[in-house]
This record gives structure tokens, C-alpha cells and sequence, in this order.
């Protein structure tokens, strides 16, 4: 498309102002008219110039039907798109800390799907609830007032955030609940328990079960737990999304088990962020990908969502192996302080991060206290170097003393099958972050830059510089694709009825501004988000519009 100036934008016919709430004035057909955008409806279709109409919080009109409004913009020039979907984010209670949702809805995003990696919003035991409640008074100031997930999802109705926000219902949550930390199977009791749990929470309002195999208490279920809990998901059309149990050497099998829990339990599958991690797996890539493909022909309703970046992030703690972790952090200390056990742990770990190429290919995101702040956003290997520690043992020091609340990045996929994943037809587009901002407290550590800039990044690199996929079926991938998957009405479409959430960005200029080492920036060429038929983002501004609303499942 060719670029053209912004004209008009902020400036309005007869005067109204944005801020102050919508009025009609006499002739008037509609609160908000956005006048010649070049309309992408979320289905694939090639964009079409013309304009939209809205009324309170939903589409009243499109092109001739899009009427005269109480207030006009001029979008000439700009794309217009439903609301992003992130169909894969760990915004959560981050919502609460900033309800502005600054790095989420600054990208476009008008839907948070959260709850994801095995780990949701409750339900809590006690002493988790306590813990929870004590930490966020301490740290933020935020009074956690629920246990579960239907809790949460009326504290954002009471208090609410920018964006939308639904929510799965994790694994791991649910297996520490009933069985704990410990590495062995469940009962037959324990699994009822569980799926009473998950069977709760789809009532509750849940679109869906998460699982985190990589990350304990999760890792330690067999694939037959997995498949019982995900039988209750039967009949809601809610996936069963997955943190594979490895995504590197065994990368094939994990696949496999995935698919194998979606045919067993008749439900859909999300595998999450699929990746071919070090490159030895690199080769990998193309092989699950035919997999997934053949499990589509055989009837399996499968997708995969991925974000736009060559680094994955996770805890710094899952360069050690699951069975050292097993029992929760104070057990996990002991073995690293056991010479007994250390040497099978260091062997392990250094195997992980040769895997990766060297220490230099992991980055340290966050610490959980001040003395080892220096730390953030350093590579390990540089930083040893710097301290004049073995990696390893700097590695372990940071474990112990930050008692296990480490962040990293890990540098480990390759740029052409990043390309060819997010190009897939099977393929959504997710952040996988949480939800940031330049200022408060949301803006300490070194986060992912995709907590900033994935949506951005997909528009601007994947689409305008490499070509690797249309506009249109880019917009797809996060809005009317992520929608279909969820079951969710009225979103994720550009239609009469639907709900008002858009976003309009300039096609030859949106970009991502985040990169690793400076990850604190918001991204360029998106001036205006609407939620829910308020206007969020202005000239690229947020207005403190907090029009976001808790979408609950069709159980709930």
C-alpha cells in the first residue's frame, strides 16, 4: 500500500471531543464514524477502503451503512483491523498492577487469552492464596480479593483493565491444588479431584486447559493424566493448549504426545509457541510441521501459535533438570547445595546450554532482589566473565539467592523457520509476554521485547520487509483465526454487530522499538485502538480509557 500522511486524524467534525463520552447530535446516525481506512474484516480477505460506523460499544455500519457521526476521523491512508488477539499471554495479575495495559494495548492488542503454560489465576490453596495476597500488597499495593478464576474474572468486570481478557485454566495449577509438588502419578481419586477442579472452572468461565511440561508440578503427569483432564473439555469446543514436554531433542515425541491427548480426548489442541530449539533441531522444524499437517487431514482440529522472535523467555531454572526441581524451591536448593547430587545437575545444565551454542546465548531478564539487580539483562557468559565466576556456579549463586525467581532469554531458533512457522496456515501469532510499561513498576528487569513489540514486529518485518505472508492473512493469524479457535462471538471480526474493538496503523510504517538489550519501548505506527467502542489510543496516546471486559466462556 502506499504510504500517505495521516490527514485529519484527532480532527473532528463538529467539534466533539473524544474524551468526555459520546453524544448524537441532530442527523447524526452513529457516536463514531472512521472515515476511508482500508478495511480488513479479520476473515483473509484483501483490505477494501471504506468506513466504519459505531454505536456504544458495537459496529452499527459499514461503508454506505456506516451513517454520519457525532464525531468523524479521517483514517486516509491507515489500515483498519479488528482488535489483536494474543492468543498466547501471560498478562494476568499484571492487569491489576497498571490497568492501562500500556505494552499490550499500545501494540494493538484488545484481547488478552492468559492462563496459559499449565499456570492460571487460581484456583488457590490457602496458603497459596495468602502468599499471593501478601506478595501483591507488598510489592504493588493490589489487593487480591478472589481464589480462582471466576474470581478474577469478576475483579476485572468491577475494576477493569484497557483490554479484554479470557482466561485457561492451568495444569500445573490445578495438579499442585490436589497433588503437589512431588514427581509421581496421580491416584485415581487425585484425578477426579483434578477434573472436578477443571470441570469448575469451564463453569467458571475458562476457554480452555493449559498444560506446562516443562515447568513442574506439570511435567511430572503421564499422558494419560493429560488426556483425563482434557476429556472435560469435551463439548465446549475449548482447546486443550499445550507447553510441549521438551522442544529441543525430543522435540518429534512431544509433538506427538500433544496430538496424541487431542485424539484420545476428542477436543481441539493449540500446541504453544512452536519452535525447533539449538540448532542441531533445526532440521526439526519442517518434520513437525508435516506432522501436525497429517493430524489436521486425520480430523484432529489442531492450530499452533509462535511469536515473531528467534529467543524464547522463560525461568532461568529450566536449564536444570525436572527431577531437581521436583518438591518446589527449598528442595530444589538442597539438591544444589548436595555434592552428591550437583555433579548430575551441572552435567545436565551445561549439556542445555551447549545446546543453545554457549553461555552467551542465555540473558538474564529479572531477579527478585536488588542485590543482584546488576544482573538484568546481562548474558550469563559475559557476566561471568565480568565477576570472575564459572558460569555454572554464577548460575547456581543466582538460583540460591534469588530462591529460584530468576528470568531469561535463551537464543536458540533459527530465522527461517521462524518465518516458515508464522507463515504456516495452521499458524496464529502470539507475545507469550506479559504486559509491561516505561514507567512504575511494571518497568523494572529486562523483559522479552515481545511483551512490547510482537504484533508490530509481525506487521513490519514478517509482512512489509520479507514478504513472507499478505497483510490480510497476517491479520487473520490474530483476529477472526485466535476468535474461531476460542468459540468467541463478535470478536476478532470486522462486522455489523460485532463488538468495537479495532485498531488502525499505518501499513508502511508500523514497527517494533524494542530489542533485547533496550526492550522499555513502545512500538512506532499505531495511533489509534478502540475497545469496546472507546477510544484507548489517540494519536498514539493512551487516552486512560478503561474499557476493557472479562469474556466469559459459553460455560460460564
Amino acid at each position: 500500500m502506499k504510504r500517505r500522511s495521516f490527514l485529519g486524524y484527532g480532527a473532528l467534525v463538529g467539534g466533539a471531543g473524544l474524551t468526555g463520552g459520546f453524544r448524537l447530535r441532530p442527523g447524526s446516525t452513529a457516536d463514531l464514524v472512521l472515515r476511508r481506512a482500508t478495511l480488513f474484516d479479520g476473515t483473509g480477505a484483501p483490505g477494501v477502503q471504506t468506513d466504519v460506523g459505531i454505536t456504544g460499544d458495537r459496529i452499527s455500519g459499514v461503508g454506505a451503512g456506516a451513517g454520519h457521526g457525532a464525531e468523524e476521523i479521517d483514517l486516509a491512508g491507515m489500515a483498519l483491523a479488528p482488535g489483536f488477539i494474543d492468543i498466547h499471554s501471560h498478562a494476568d495479575l499484571s492487569l491489576l498492577v497498571n490497568p492501562r495495559a500500556e505494552s499490550r494495548i499500545r501494540q494493538g492488542v484488545t484481547l488478552e487469552v492468559v492462563g496459559q503454560d499449565g499456570s492460571s489465576v487460581g484456583p488457590w490453596s490457602e496458603d497459596g492464596y495468602q502468599a499471593t495476597r501478601e506478595r501483591y500488597a507488598r510489592q504493588y499495593g493490589v489487593e487480591i480479593d478472589f481464589r480462582d478464576i471466576g474470581g478474577f474474572l469478576q475483579r476485572l468486570a468491577r475494576t477493569p483493565a484497557a483490554v479484554n481478557l479470557a482466561s485457561m485454566v492451568g495444569h500445573g495449577t490445578v495438579r499442585g491444588l490436589v497433588v503437589g509438588g512431588a514427581d509421581r502419578e496421580a491416584s485415581p481419586e487425585e484425578i477426579r479431584r483434578m477434573r472436578v477442579i477443571v470441570r469448575s472452572a469451564l463453569q467458571q468461565g475458562a476457554v480452555g486447559l493449559s498444560s506446562g511440561l516443562e515447568y513442574t508440578p506439570g511435567s511430572f503427569a503421564p499422558t494419560a493424566e493429560l488426556v483425563e483432564l482434557a476429556r472435560e473439555l469435551a463439548g465446549t469446543g475449548y482447546p486443550y493448549a499445550s507447553h510441549m514436554r521438551n522442544e529441543d531433542d525430543r522435540l518429534m515425541a512431544a509433538v506427538e504426545e500433544a496430538l496424541q491427548v487431542g485424539f484420545m480426548a476428542g477436543v481441539p489442541v493449540q500446541i504453544s509457541h512452536l519452535k525447533a530449539q539449538g540448532r542441531r533441531n533445526w532440521w526439526k522444524a519442517a518434520t513437525v510441521l508435516r506432522m501436525i499437517e497429517e493430524a489436521r487431514e486425520s480430523g484432529l482440529d489442531v492450530h499452533f501459535d509462535r511469536y515473531p522472535y528467534v529467543a524464547y523467555s522463560t525461568g532461568l531454572s529450566s536449564l536444570f533438570p525436572t527431577w531437581a526441581r521436583a518438591g518446589g524451591t527449598a528442595a530444589f536448593v538442597r539438591r544444589l547445595e548436595d555434592p552428591e547430587t550437583l555433579p548430575r545437575i551441572a552435567a545436565f545444565t551445561r549439556a542445555k546450554v551447549a545446546l543453545l551454542g554457549s553461555w552467551d546465548a542465555v540473558q538474564i531478564t529479572s531477579t527478585r532482589t536488588a542485590g543482584n539487580a546488576g544482573a538484568r539483562g546481562r548474558r550469563l557468559g559475559d557476566l561471568a566473565r565480568d565477576l570472575g565466576e564459572e558460569p555454572f556456579e554464577l548460575t547456581k549463586r543466582l538460583i540460591i539467592e534469588e530462591s529460584n525467581s530468576v528470568g531469561m532469554i535463551g537464543f536458540g531458533m533459527s530465522e527461517e523457520n521462524t518465518a516458515a512457522i508464522l507463515s504456516h496456515p495452521l499458524a496464529m501469532i502470539c507475545s507469550d509476554g506479559g504486559s509491561h510499561a516505561t514507567y512504575g513498576p511494571l518497568s523494572s528487569g529486562s523483559p522479552h521485547p515481545r511483551a512490547y513489540g510482537a504484533f508490530p514486529r509481525l506487521l513490519g518485518r514478517y509482512v512489509r520487509e520479507r514478504g513472507d505472508m499478505p497483510l490480510e492473512t497476517a491479520i487473520h493469524k490474530v483476529t477472526g483465526m485466535p476468535a474461531a479457535k476460542l468459540k468467541l462471538r463478535d470478536r476478532g471480526v470486522l462486522r455489523v454487530g460485532a463488538y468495537a474493538d479495532l485498531v488502525a496503523f499505518d501499513p508502511s510504517a508500523v514497527a517494533d522499538s524494542a530489542t533485547f538489550s533496550s526492550p522499555h519501548q513502545y512500538p512506532r505506527g499505531i495511533p489509534l485502538v478502540i475497545v469496546n467502542g472507546q477510544t484507548t489510543i489517540r494519536d498514539g496516546e493512551h487516552t486512560g480509557a478503561l474499557a476493557g471486559r472479562p469474556i466469559f466462556g459459553s460455560r460460564g
